[in-house]
């Protein structure tokens, strides 16, 4: 049975108005920014900050529609620099001509260059247009400044389990734009199963559970091999370079710093399933040796140091379990940043120019010249000290009795 729109689920089943949209309570709940730009129709030029599926584009059409105005839409992927300043020059002729304003729709925004987002900032300035774009990347790092701060920002949320089961249930049963007309049944843990798999994307969502409609017999109900199937086929969603790296490289290393051996297992796992560079997670695991155990536990280096080593020698997948072994290690051992902080305050004086003569106690004198000038006066050579305990200042006078380390 061939639905009769041709379109991606996903895309059928876009909302088509704010009652319709899943999540982003903090947006849209009451009182809540968005919802009162909505409600006041007092609009401005923003941005749309959220992981994949969670509506950037469907919110940009929701504000084109409500604000009753042209909505024009291009992907900073495919277009220029003269793209950019057509689109505006013809936002700001119809505006001219029939007083009606654009809402311009940039997918991606994060991926122009300087100099083309340098040319939407007249158009920006003087409202010919009402910009819109959708990032999945913070646009703090990613779009310029004096662009950035004549937007709005507002952060979308991946959608959550419940919401996303929601979704799959009314797509099941909307016969006119969803797989009503399948009669598919579907049990409260394949949808969890799905929401789970989703990762808070409504459209991954919605594309698994037609993909997973299709292998399964109309009118019958879901097949739990349909479900295997497309789990098997997809990848974890991670970016090695984008916003998730940092979230889960930072969740790794918190869970090390808090002493959560099952939770540091999992960011470990999750990681490498992903596609992470094993070495990279390596020469981070190194890090977290030196940075929040050191001298707690000297050991921890030597298990960090061993482990990339090990991996080098093995690589996968028998190298991982050496990388897993130290991410355990290293989550059970005891934690002082001790020497972290004494390292940064050193480095903190002598960057800001304290860095005085070497005393002359402590010069070495490989010349009877320099002996007589008194290089090497006064220096207690530990080995000839009783006990091996030297009473001399090892520090410039200036920075007698200091301490960094207690």
């Amino acid at each position: 049975m061939k639905c009769a729109n041709a379109a991606p689920l996903a895309e059928r089943l876009r909302p088509k108005s704010l009652g319709e949209v899943m999540g982003q309570e903090q947006l849209l709940g009451a009182h809540a920014p968005l919802r009162r730009a909505f409600e006041t129709e007092e609009w401005s030029s923003m941005i749309f900050w959220g992981p994949p599926g969670t509506g950037k584009t469907t919110l940009a059409l929701l504000v084109a529609q409500a604000a009753d105005l042209e909505f024009q839409s291009f992907s900073a992927v495919l277009s220029g620099i003269k793209d950019v300043r057509n689109a505006m020059e013809a936002a700001k002729k119809l505006r001219q001509t029939s007083g009606r304003g654009t809402l311009l729709f940039v997918d991606e925004i994060h991926r122009f260059n300087k100099a083309q987002q340098d040319a939407f900032l007249p158009f920006v300035e003087r409202g010919d247009v009402i910009l819109v774009g959708a990032t999945t990347e913070n646009p703090s790092f990613e779009v310029i400044g004096p662009l950035l701060s004549r937007l709005t920002v507002h952060i979308l949320k991946p959608l959550s389990e419940e919401d996303l089961v929601s979704l799959l249930r009314r797509a099941l049963e909307d016969s006119s734009n969803g797989l009503g007309a399948r009669q598919h049944e579907a049990t409260t843990d394949q949808l969890l199963a799905i929401a789970r798999f989703a990762s808070g994307d409504a459209r991954r969502g919605l594309v698994a559970l037609e993909h997973i409609a299709r292998q399964s017999d109309i009118a019958e109900p879901l097949k739990d091999s349909a479900l295997e199937h497309v789990f098997q086929g997809r990848a974890l969603l991670y970016d090695k370079h984008g916003e998730s790296h940092f979230d889960l490289i930072s969740a790794l290393h918190k869970s090390i710093r808090s002493s959560d051996p099952n939770a540091a297992l999992y960011w470990l796992v999750r990681m490498l399933r992903s596609g992470e560079d094993p070495l990279y997670l390596a020469r981070r695991l190194e890090r977290m040796a030196t940075e929040d155990i050191g001298l707690a536990d000297s050991n921890a280096l030597k298990v960090a140091v061993s482990a990339r080593e090990s991996f080098r020698f093995l690589g996968a997948p028998e190298g991982e379990l050496a990388l897993a072994e130290c991410v355990v290690y290293l989550a059970k051992a005891k934690k002082s940043d001790a020497l972290y902080k004494a390292f940064g305050k050193v480095n903190d004086l002598i960057q800001k120019g304290y860095a005085y003569p070497v005393p002359m106690h402590l010069r070495n004198a490989p010349t009877k010249l320099m002996k007589e000038a008194g290089w090497s006066k006064g220096y207690q050579h530990a080995h000839d000290m009783p006990q091996g305990k030297v009473t001399m200042n090892c520090l410039p006078d200036e920075l007698k009795d200091s301490k960094w380390l207690k």
